[in-house]
């Protein structure tokens, strides 16, 4: 029989059946435990006549079955349907990345992106704390970072393309970090729904704010520069000298000991070699280091990353990028770039993580640009994210057990308000989960009618998501 009620994603194995069950509180109702019968992936939810049951693997298993009662109870307006669901995910990373650096959102809002995440199941958010236009984490030691790098003095409008004399800025200034409290009690309230919180503090490009705070940090400490104003790609890049290498150990010790996640993502993405290439101190650290090539500083940079956080038993995920040089062996890739990534870094026998951008990038158009908001470009429809082969055939054949999950990425250039951050996340992040949770295969009609009978749910939560045409 049809479902009575639209559950996104679809639980792998969902028997619905005649009969409801009437409680007076649902949730007070809700019988819950762990069984070491059942494997620590997987759970299954009875709804009787009777009463409801929840039985899980593991406590990680109970917030998945969690989010699913959840969406049951969120879906019926009286009685329950009566159902008997067994369900697990197919990947262990199903994941959404939220650019809080080129603008800043407050907990508040992070809070609700989490409540939505942890209703479809997904359970990771991974957040962009820094980048050149903003560092949004409070770090003891530098309080530069958050004085001078947290603040912009205006931002661009519109695309950055034409002669950068014509273009045109706000001439407001954007500002905003988050103590390192502040992140604690988020990590907590992140754990509380199953949601693993994995900071990412970009290096050794995409520093220009960190610079602009500590211009002993860059290559050319002589020079002041600003927080960047403009979007792009910034030359100034880490210095090389032991003073940054000690900042580096620091931040990362710091922000390892904020989130107990097994993981910090260093990024390693986007990282010219300008200035290195121009630098004397440079030259005379690749010749104490033994390199031969410019290229190989960053991954220098990568190995120590590595080391500082394998201290405190983390391991790094770095962007595809960082496949340029020689890797520690449990590296975790987040592939960006292009699909044959996958296979490369699968290939090679490292953890990998789809995040393609052809078609996870939710900060794409969703349909004419005429008629939408503002976005960086390209075009990217719910059913572009339902229906794309998201890990390619080989990688598949070849290393599906090292393909970690997929993740969504929500990069926020042209996103500067909370209305606009849901707009281009939801509903593209309903098929997000579906195909990261790897949901029996139906076709993009039978998942659209699910999606428009689920959408009352992000309706009572209020989320502002673009409606389906």
């Amino acid at each position: 029989m049809s479902a009575p009620l639209s559950l996104v994603p679809l639980p792998q194995h969902v028997s619905w059946s005649s009969g409801v069950w009437d409680p007076a509180d649902p949730w007070e109702e809700l019988s819950v435990g762990l069984s070491e019968d059942l494997p620590r992936t997987e759970y299954t939810l009875a709804i009787s006549p009777q009463g409801a049951a929840l039985t899980a693997g593991s406590e990680a298993a109970l917030a998945d079955g969690r989010n699913t009662f959840a969406q049951i109870v969120a879906g019926s307006d009286g009685p329950i349907p009566c159902v008997s669901i067994h369900d697990f995910p197919r990947h262990a990373w199903r994941g959404l990345h939220l650019d809080v650096a080129r603008h800043f959102f407050g907990i508040p809002q992070l809070e609700k992106m989490i409540d939505a995440l942890a209703l479809h199941r997904l359970n990771v958010l991974h957040l962009h704390l820094t980048d050149d236009q903003g560092w949004r984490v409070e770090i003891k030691g530098y309080p530069r970072l958050t004085e001078v790098g947290a603040r912009r003095e205006r931002t661009l409008q519109g695309h950055m393309s034409g002669d950068p004399e014509e273009f045109t800025f706000d001439e407001t200034p954007h500002e905003g970090f988050y103590t390192q409290e502040e992140l604690r009690g988020l990590v907590e309230y992140a754990r509380r729904r199953g949601v693993m919180i994995v900071p990412e503090i970009d290096l050794p490009g995409h520093m220009q704010a960190a610079i602009a705070a500590y211009p002993e940090l860059g290559n050319t400490p002589s020079v002041q520069v600003g927080v960047r104003e403009v979007w792009g790609i910034s030359d100034h890049v880490l210095g090389v000298s032991d003073e940054v290498f000690a900042f580096v150990r620091d931040v990362l010790l710091q922000v390892a000991e904020i989130f107990p996640a097994p993981y910090v993502h260093i990024g390693g993405d986007e990282c010219p070699r300008t200035e290195w290439e121009r630098s004397t101190a440079a030259r005379t650290r690749m010749t104490e280091w033994g390199l031969t090539r410019v290229s190989e500083i960053q991954g220098r940079f990568t190995a120590f990353a590595a080391e500082v956080l394998a201290e405190r038993g983390k391991r790094i995920i770095g962007w595809d990028e960082v496949l340029e040089s020689h890797l520690p062996d449990d590296t975790v890739v987040m592939n960006w770039r292009r699909p044959r990534g996958v296979v490369e870094s699968v290939g090679r026998g490292f953890q990998t993580i789809v995040a393609t951008s052809d078609v996870l990038y939710f900060d794409h158009y969703q349909d004419d640009p005429d008629l939408e908001p503002l976005a960086i470009g390209g075009r990217t429809t719910v059913e572009d994210v339902y229906e794309a082969e998201l890990v390619p055939e080989k990688a598949q054949a070849d290393g599906a057990s090292l393909v970690l999950g997929i993740q969504g990425q929500l990069w926020t250039e042209y996103i500067s308000t909370p209305e606009h951050l849901e707009y281009m996340a939801f509903p593209r992040v309903c098929a997000l989960a579906e195909r990261a949770w790897g949901s029996p295969r139906q076709s993009y009609e039978e998942f659209e009618e699910r999606l428009r009978g689920h959408l009352p749910r992000l309706d009572a939560f209020g989320i502002a998501y673009r409606p389906l045409d």
